[in-house]
């Protein structure tokens, strides 16, 4: 029964997937997410692991086609809604100032190859603001006249979103470009439901009719303190008792639910604090990170430290083995002299608790910094849903996750399991 529910929700296709970030965010707008395309194993394992509807195909797009994608889903001959896609943003450095014409290695141009195979409705790319200028600002207007040419409008005055503005305690900014086949009514960008909170700024909340989005407080202020227990320091889940959570905390622990909120119900322990492995700083770092004023940087490690009463700076993702394993700076605690751990930082993400990350800070932060907030995603998906003007429904199918060995095996474990 709960399959023949699913298999009237609008269905998507997720390229460059990651952890999942834009797969749970048009899923808590109503779509299916049914394929997923990622190169890296353990993205992949964490993916299977949030989404076991979902089927994963763990290579580069490079290799991929619209046939084998079909093929290894439920989708087959099924119409696809949606063809989503989060910062392929390596396929713009790569082209360089080479022709779209001859784009063999472009991570851009096989997400344009797909889409055009695929056949959806829609389409919606993330990436990193930076391709909207300078060279790489050629060949987005490239990729968008390349769609134009093969039958989809594409809104050209394209938008640089800011998640604070969708819900998001965190100001991060982000293009999207939407696209959609000629039979089908190209969709809006969403209007701003919040303003950043910045502390101290009253002045500010006087000129928007806008309500002040969570907050650093409301995001992380609930959850235990790592600190009380010696287990994460060798794991990184443990029963753990929470505090009084604010409204936006509460819809992350899913004791509330907000009411365009249509992702299935996933079956989790509410007393587990996962994804919070401690760091251990050396005594100088922590009586420098206790010295830090909220708000600002501090000054050897240049790591900022957090102000409750503001918004989370951009959480970056680092790099990958391949350029050295550089860790990105994370933001201090506000109230403890540490950094924070993974858990705070999906929560400054928009990601529920019960979303679970690999069990190693770096990996784990990578999977976050790395990913489209899911309320933000969430926002640009409900256009969609809008423009196929539908319904969207919340089935009472209840999606059990998937195995914790998934969360961790290492890379070449990884591998082994998907290649």
């Amino acid at each position: 029964m709960a399959h023949q529910i699913r298999k009237q929700r609008p269905i998507a296709v997720d390229l460059f997937a990651g952890a999942g970030g834009m797969s749970l965010g048009f899923e808590q707008a109503g779509f299916d997410v049914l394929a997923s395309v990622e190169i890296d194993p353990i993205h992949c394992a964490t993916h299977e692991f949030n989404f076991p509807s979902c089927s994963v195909l763990c290579k580069s797009v490079v290799d991929t086609t619209a046939k084998e994608i079909r093929n290894r889903s439920e989708i087959g001959d099924r119409e696809i809604d949606a063809v989503i896609c989060g910062s392929p943003c390596q396929g713009f450095s790569l082209i360089g100032k080479r022709a779209f014409d001859d784009p063999r290695n472009s991570l851009v141009f096989h997400f344009h190859r797909l889409v055009l195979e695929l056949k959806p409705k829609f389409f919606v790319m993330e990436n990193v603001r930076g391709i909207t200028v300078g060279e790489h600002k050629k060949i987005l207007q490239t990729l968008i006249s390349e769609f134009q040419n093969k039958g989809y409008q594409v809104e050209e005055n394209y938008q640089v979103l800011n998640a604070a503005h969708y819900g998001v305690p965190q100001s991060r900014e982000r293009l999207f470009l939407i696209g959609a086949r000629e039979d089908v009514e190209l969709p809006k960008y969403p209007q701003p439901i919040t303003q950043a909170a910045k502390p101290n700024d009253s002045v500010n909340q006087k000129l928007s009719a806008l309500p002040i989005g969570p907050t650093v407080r409301d995001a992380i202020g609930d959850l235990p303190e790592v600190e009380k227990y010696s287990e994460l320091l060798k794991r990184d889940w443990v029963i753990a008792e929470y505090g009084k959570p604010s409204n936006y905390a509460q819809t992350l622990r899913c004791h509330s639910t907000l009411e365009d909120d249509y992702s299935y119900q996933r079956e989790f322990n509410y007393q587990i604090l996962s994804s919070s492995l401690r760091t251990k700083h050396t005594l100088s770092t922590i009586e420098r990170f206790a010295a830090t004023t909220q708000g600002e940087r501090e000054p050897i490690s240049r790591f900022h430290k957090l102000h409750p009463a503001g918004v989370c700076n951009t959480l970056r993702a680092g790099t990958d083995q391949s350029k050295g394993s550089f860790t990105s700076p994370r933001p201090i605690h506000p109230f403890i002299p540490r950094c924070i751990t993974v858990r705070e930082a999906a929560r400054l993400h928009s990601y529920p608790d019960w979303f679970r990350f690999h069990v190693t800070k770096w990996h784990g932060f990578r999977q976050v910094g790395n990913s489209v907030p899911p309320l933000l995603a969430k926002a640009v998906a409900s256009e969609i849903i809008r423009s196929l003007n539908i319904s969207p429904f919340k089935s009472s199918f209840c999606q059990q996750i998937g195995d914790e060995k998934l969360l961790q095996l290492n890379m070449s474990q990884a591998a082994q399991r998907y290649y």
